[in-house]
């Protein structure tokens, strides 16, 4: 099946906005990572951080709220929207997933859903949060978790 010439354009657009989102990751400047990633549309409040090689996609579906730092080599998948709250540490290589496909579609078709972070999460060393998922506010989850549901407020989950 042919593709339209306006699909190739997007297909281009979007890679080509892949690889500068790429390059900004690696910037050794917080000053300009966060100039350039506003540029593109993430939403960053004052004194939010964003550090070296973090994974970007989809920019303008994401927020993120004042004084939260998102560690090293992070992945936020904003395809389906994230919104974090304020003073949120979101520590290295932990990632935030807003589509996946889904197992037992014979099409192997996909779901997306917003996550939610709330204000005084702790999202610990390579946890990961899958679509749809809301972390309330000061609750803590533990390094290397997978989170598949909802963390209620001020609460600690861990494991997969």
């Amino acid at each position: 099946m042919k593709r339209s010439t306006r699909a190739r354009v997007r297909a281009a657009l979007g890679g080509a906005e892949m690889l500068t989102l790429g390059c900004i990751a690696w910037l050794p400047s917080h000053a300009a990572r966060r100039t350039l990633f506003g540029t593109l549309g993430v939403r960053m409040a004052p004194g939010a951080h964003i550090y070296r090689g973090t994974e970007i996609w989809a920019p303008r579906r994401i927020r993120i709220g004042r004084n939260t730092s998102v560690g090293t080599d992070c992945i936020l998948d904003g395809r389906g929207g994230i919104e974090i709250g304020a003073n949120v540490n979101l520590s290295s290589q932990a990632a935030i997933w807003t589509m996946q496909h889904v197992p037992d579609d014979p099409d192997f078709g996909v779901v997306s859903a917003p996550v939610t972070i709330g204000d005084r999460a702790w999202i610990s060393f390579r946890a990961t949060i899958l679509p749809g998922v809301t972390v309330g506010e000061g609750a803590i989850v533990a390094a290397g978790a997978v989170v598949t549901k909802d963390v209620a407020a001020f609460t600690m989950v861990g494991g997969v």
